[in-house]
C-alpha cells in the first residue's frame, strides 16, 4: 500500500505512452491507406517524415515520451527502491503526469506550439522540483 501514491502517476504515465502509440498507429495505417502509399516506398525516417505530414504530430509526440517522462521514471523507480515517498513528492509526480498528458493533448489535436511550450516547459520545471525533492530525502536520510 506504501507505493500507490507514486506508482498510479506512473501507470498514468506509462499509459500515457501507448494512448499515443495507438494514436500514431490508427493515423498512420490510415495515412498511408487514404495516400495509397505503399510501405516499402518510405524506408527511412526522413522519407516518412516527408511523405506522411498528417501523422507528424503523433510520431513527434511519441518520441517526446521517451524524453523527459524517462527521468520522471528513474525518479519513481529510486524513490521506491529507497523506500523514499511523501506527499510532496506524490503531489509533484501527479503534477508532472497531469502536464504531461495535456502537452499530448495539445500536440495530438489543435498543436499550438507555445501552449505546447508552455506545458513542456512547467512540466520540465516540475521534474527538476521531483528531482530535488528525490535529492533532499535522500540526503536526509
Amino acid at each position: 500500500m506504501f507505493y500507490k501514491p507514486l506508482l498510479y502517476p506512473l501507470l498514468i504515465q506509462v499509459g500515457l505512452t501507448f494512448f499515443v502509440l495507438f494514436t500514431l498507429f490508427f493515423r498512420r495505417v490510415t495515412e498511408f491507406n487514404r495516400r495509397r502509399i505503399h510501405p516499402n516506398t518510405v524506408p527511412t525516417r526522413s522519407q516518412l517524415t516527408e511523405a506522411l505530414t498528417d501523422s507528424a504530430a503523433a510520431s513527434d509526440n511519441f518520441r517526446n515520451q521517451f524524453e523527459m517522462p524517462v527521468l520522471f521514471y528513474l525518479a519513481v523507480v529510486l524513490a521506491l527502491t529507497l523506500l523514499l515517498q511523501d506527499p510532496l513528492l506524490a503531489s509533484l509526480a501527479w503534477t508532472f503526469v497531469l502536464l504531461r498528458i495535456g502537452h499530448a493533448f495539445v500536440h495530438l489535436s489543435y498543436n499550438r506550439v507555445m501552449h505546447r511550450f508552455y506545458l513542456f516547459a512547467m512540466s520540465a520545471l516540475v521534474l527538476l522540483m521531483i528531482w530535488a525533492r528525490l535529492g533532499w530525502l535522500i540526503f536526509l536520510q
